[in-house]
């Protein structure tokens, strides 16, 4: 399964919401990366087993699961996360693309890819749409959390 959406940062309409930079909003993509705990219900424990120049190795300890990724970047522009393969998780990716099509305009693009796949109208297509919804929900929080560390506040 292969998805994505857009979640707008930035809307000059609406001034009861504060307006981001592309700075801080990698600040808080960064934040994602090296404490992932706000942004991840049911997460445990996160430990970075590994460190590169060009990536780093994580152990993401949800109790009953342990998942181990891979996190590169592109400063200012995106982060990807590769879910490695194992006994309790078949794999996937996730990248958070940040985007401006005009200056101050920004937008998180999240697009997965994973290994569900259904049929259309089969039983498994309804649990398709239900992690797709569910995904979504975790992105709408992803930036909710990151307004918050950019107000200073604790994100938990």
């Amino acid at each position: 399964m292969n998805f994505e959406h857009l979640i707008a940062i930035n809307d000059p309409g609406n001034p009861l919401i504060p307006p981001l930079s592309r700075e801080q909003l990698w600040e808080g993509l960064l934040h994602r990366i090296e404490n992932p705990l706000p942004f991840l219900p049911g997460l445990e424990s996160c430990a970075i087993v590994e460190r590169h120049a060009d990536h780093l190795l994580r152990e993401l300890d949800f109790g009953a699961a342990r998942i181990r990724d891979r996190v590169t970047q592109a400063e200012l522009r995106w982060v990807r996360f590769d879910i490695l393969p194992g006994e309790q998780h078949a794999g996937g990716s996730l990248t958070i693309s940040i985007e401006e099509p005009e200056t101050g305009s920004l937008f998180l693009r999240f697009a997965y890819a994973t290994s569900l796949a259904a049929q259309p109208g089969s039983e498994e297509a309804a649990y398709v749409d239900y992690i797709k919804s569910a995904y979504h929900q975790s992105d709408l929080d992803c930036v909710r959390i990151i307004r918050t560390l950019v107000a200073g506040g604790d994100p938990q």
